[in-house]
């Protein structure tokens, strides 16, 4: 590489393309030089800095939403599109309301807290890049650096054992998935740089170049098998059937903000760069990408309902009824290569998943104790006599979830399954109908626990609710409001929504 190469590399560098990640970046850095030189009484001013800087970034995100898309940038690494545009504003605003959880259930904990919100800001910065990879080494950097940055997050908690045994759980299962998807990426790069080819790529790392030759290579064995270890480590992200040993245990050990931010960004992000491989690298694998991906979706609805009857403890069975959404989604992805809308219809599941699930975590991180691990079904008896706001954005949130008319959960089960039925997958559609009928039984266990009166007798002794430590406050009360009033709306009419949502098709 001589210096003209050199100068034309670094000219397509183009910065300003990552300044809402390069701003996190620094922001995150700037949290803890403010820890150093601000007196420790005002630390509580670093979390609002944090969040307001958030904000800050969401608004600009939101206004150039339309900028610089259709390019690609940093010589092939980066393209920018409508979907990775769409998860960027996600993102950010699954980061502040994680923040915003975290400046309720740290204030419980004598830890560190200023170290939580720095982690966070640069999770979302990898996930932002992730979903505008275009290369595989792009894909896997920043797909690692999200994955550390959990493992650290999920034992955040570090004098509780199921947070610690979480922590050590996730690693294990993390560098397993992390394995599985590397040995796929080195299959379809020896399969796609082997000259004897017909097509052989330069770069077999690139997206663009990897596509072109699988289109000219459609039978190839090792191409084959590398797929389908991709869409595996993918599937580990997600939380899908069989790869989702690692999801309840996980979810009740991690701080309930960390909870959060695995059940919703986590979970985008392996949905946004599953419909980004299937269509823009495996597209002419479809028969093989698509067989893998219907047993996959069948299974995980199954398993995550039937598994989430049993359970007790309110964050496990918040896992386990993540693991059926999975499910529900995948269900989209499949329908997406034979009906466009699909795509659309994933996004918006996504949005109403997040706002009904931030809700759930919102009301669930009011009323843990220290020890935010043991909440159960019993902790909620009375919820809605001794405080009806929270009880309110519970049943608002987990009918939402459940998919109950008119809340936004119903609107985005209803698009993904008509997306289902034009494109023609009955008996996936009918798994998906029974996994809805099933969740019902479990969602509205939790919502009876909240609002009637369960009489218990006196021989019975079982664990006394939790402690009820925080009061909600005027900005919380916004918030959560917030969350559950935007469900109910984006039930009813989704009219400049799905008009916003429509490039995502593209």
């Amino acid at each position: 590489m001589n210096l003209t190469d050199l100068q034309y590399a670094a000219a397509d560098n183009l910065w300003v393309a990552i300044m809402p990640e390069l701003m996190l970046g620094v922001l995150a850095l700037a949290l803890l030089a403010l820890e150093m030189l601000l007196p420790k009484k005002h630390n509580d001013l670093i979390p609002v800095i944090s969040m307001a800087a958030q904000i800050g970034i969401l608004t600009g995100l939101f206004v150039r939403f339309q900028t610089g898309l259709g390019i690609d940038t940093f010589n092939g690494l980066l393209h920018h599109s409508a979907p990775g545009q769409f998860m960027r504003l996600f993102f950010v605003l699954t980061s502040l309301l994680v923040s915003f959880l975290g400046t309720i259930a740290l204030a419980k904990q004598k830890l560190p807290r200023v170290e939580f919100f720095h982690i966070v800001l640069v999770i979302t910065a990898a996930l932002m890049l992730l979903v505008q990879a275009n290369h595989f080494v792009l894909l896997f950097v920043a797909l690692e650096t999200v994955t550390i940055g959990f493992y650290i997050l999920v034992s955040y908690f570090r004098t509780s054992p199921l947070s610690q045994e979480a922590g050590l759980k996730y690693l294990i299962t993390g560098g397993l998935s992390s394995a599985i998807l590397l040995f796929g990426i080195a299959l379809l790069y020896g399969a796609a740089g082997n000259p004897a080819l017909v097509g052989h790529a330069r770069d077999p790392f690139s997206f663009p170049a990897l596509a072109q030759f699988l289109a000219l290579n459609p039978d190839n064995l090792l191409a084959s098998v590398g797929i389908a270890l991709v869409l595996c480590g993918v599937a580990f992200k997600i939380g899908a059937v069989p790869f989702q040993i690692w999801v309840p245990d996980v979810y009740q050990g991690a701080p309930t903000p960390v909870t959060a931010f695995l059940a919703v960004a986590s979970k985008a992000a392996g949905f946004a760069l599953l419909l980004l491989l299937a269509h823009t690298v495996f597209g002419a694998y479809q028969s093989l990408v698509v067989a893998i991906l219907t047993l996959i979706a069948a299974a995980t609805i199954l398993f995550g309902n039937f598994a989430a009857l049993t359970q007790h403890n309110v964050k496990r069975l918040m896992g386990l009824s993540g693991v059926a959404h999975a499910g529900y989604l995948l269900l989209g992805v499949v329908a997406s290569f034979y009906e466009p809308m699909a795509i659309s219809a994933v996004f918006f599941y996504l949005f109403a998943y997040l706002l009904a699930s931030m809700a759930v975590f919102g009301v669930m991180t009011h009323l843990a104790g220290a020890d935010d691990a043991a909440q159960t079904l019993d902790d909620y008896h009375g919820l809605a006599k001794e405080r009806p706001f929270l009880a309110v954005v519970l049943v608002v949130g987990l009918g939402s979830l459940a998919g109950i008319p008119p809340l936004a959960g119903f609107i985005g089960k209803l698009l993904v399954f008509i997306a289902a039925f034009k494109a023609g997958l009955y008996p996936l559609l009918a798994v998906a109908v029974l996994g809805v009928v099933v969740s019902i039984y479990y969602y509205f266990g939790w919502i009876k626990s909240a609002t009637f009166a369960v009489w218990r007798g006196t021989a019975e002794t079982g664990e006394q609710p939790a402690p009820v430590t925080t009061a909600v406050t005027p900005v919380a009360a916004a918030v959560l409001g917030l969350l559950a009033l935007s469900s109910v709306v984006l039930g009813f009419y989704q009219g400049s929504f799905g008009e916003w949502l429509l490039p995502l098709t593209q």
